[in-house]
């Protein structure tokens, strides 16, 4: 069986080693993984900035060519829809899978300076933006995956995505999504049906 690229993307305030945990189920089973920590963490200098860092890191690990999938926790669903969309980063990209990430926005970076922050709150210019190239993702499958729990992204159906399979796990706070089994076996099942054919599959579950 095909052995699939994953690259892992952490939230606001994070750092790579939050995805440790699933990094080494997923090396285990042989995939490879990049979980590059991008800085500032707090994306005082804005989204834009830290998606320019995680097409780099792609870029030299596997080259302008590689196929992957990404895996992506809070913001850094955000830091990859720009990536994807603005970057070109959709042509390469079988799926991305986010966990607990603003879409619309979360009253919560009301709270906090920055233009990242700026950027996360509803009908920010930034995710405006994104709304108007989301049909470059028409190729992309698409997982969104929120908790009703969630006390950081405010309201939590703000990870509701339209494009996306929409999913509700019961994960007691905003970080625990990630650890959720049920996500991580989504996961493990999408890279498996797209070793499988070649190719992700749109009705994945």
């Amino acid at each position: 069986m095909k052995k699939e690229r994953v690259v892992m993307v952490h939230g606001i305030f994070q750092s790579g080693h939050c995805f440790y945990p699933l990094k080494k189920r997923l090396e285990k089973a042989g995939h490879d993984c990049l979980v590059p920590s991008l800085i500032p963490a707090d994306a005082r200098s804005g989204i834009e900035t830290l998606a320019d860092q995680l097409r780099i890191a792609i870029e030299e690990k596997w080259g302008k060519d590689a196929d992957f999938h990404i895996v992506a926790h809070s913001m850094g669903g955000l830091i990859s829809r720009y990536y994807l969309q603005e970057l070109g980063g959709h042509e390469h990209c079988h799926s991305l899978i986010t966990l607990a990430t603003p879409h619309h926005g979360t009253s919560a970076a009301y709270l906090y300076p920055g233009k990242g922050a700026v950027q996360m709150r509803p009908r920010s210019e930034f995710l405006q933006q994104l709304e108007l190239s989301e049909d470059r993702l028409a190729n992309v499958t698409l997982v969104s995956y929120r908790t009703p729990l969630d006390l950081i992204i405010l309201p939590s159906t703000s990870s509701h995505w339209e494009l996306a399979q929409n999913h509700k796990v019961w994960a007691p706070a905003h970080p625990l999504v990630l650890y959720s089994p049920r996500v991580q076996r989504h996961i493990f099942n999408l890279l498996g049906k797209s070793a499988d054919k070649g190719h992700c599959d749109k009705n994945a579950n």
